[in-house]
């Protein structure tokens, strides 16, 4: 008797050593950085009871921690809202640094950036989500509920901001 699967066994191990190691994400704490609430409209008596126009500003952080293959990620959110009038007024002001603390592995150096500012604030967003809704809540308002933010997106943004100033000097 021949043994048929002679040949296809080096075969198999050489698809397996073509397809890529997949990147490992893993969360090892997330915590609040820290947290500001301003309660603008009850401090100086504004009328609070009209549709606010509220305005969210999202920066991104992160840098290497010294353990190996581990990330510090921070998202900072700013929120204000003020009323919809011809001179508004500031009802609220929220601010917001959440942090996670990631074991990155299986991404290349050159993919590490992205990884971090996309992947990892992907993670950590519905964790603001309810931060920012219990605080607007117990602040005396309707829960806010942040809309999904497109982190790719944003980091995009960021890059253009970035290579702006670089096409001014050249």
């Amino acid at each position: 008797m021949s043994d048929t699967n002679g040949g296809s066994a080096p075969q198999a191990a050489a698809g397996a050593a073509e397809q890529p190691v997949m990147p490992k994400l893993q969360i090892l704490g997330q915590f609040v950085r820290d947290l500001s609430f301003e309660n603008i409209a009850a401090q100086k008596a504004v009328s609070a009871q009209v549709q606010p126009d509220i305005q969210v500003q999202v920066a991104l952080d992160a840098r290497k921690r010294e353990a190996e293959d581990q990330y510090d990620v921070i998202m900072k959110l700013k929120i204000e809202s003020k009323t919809r009038e011809d001179t508004p007024q500031s009802i609220f002001l929220l601010e917001l640094e959440y942090g996670g603390i990631f074991k990155v592995e299986h991404v290349s150096p050159e993919q590490m950036h992205p990884f971090l500012l996309i992947e990892c604030p992907r993670m950590l967003f519905p964790f603001v989500r309810r931060i920012v809704s219990d605080v607007t809540r117990d602040g005396g308002y309707p829960p806010l509920g942040l809309d999904t933010i497109d982190f790719l997106a944003l980091y995009r943004q960021q890059l253009a901001q970035r290579a702006a100033p670089q096409k001014a000097d050249a």
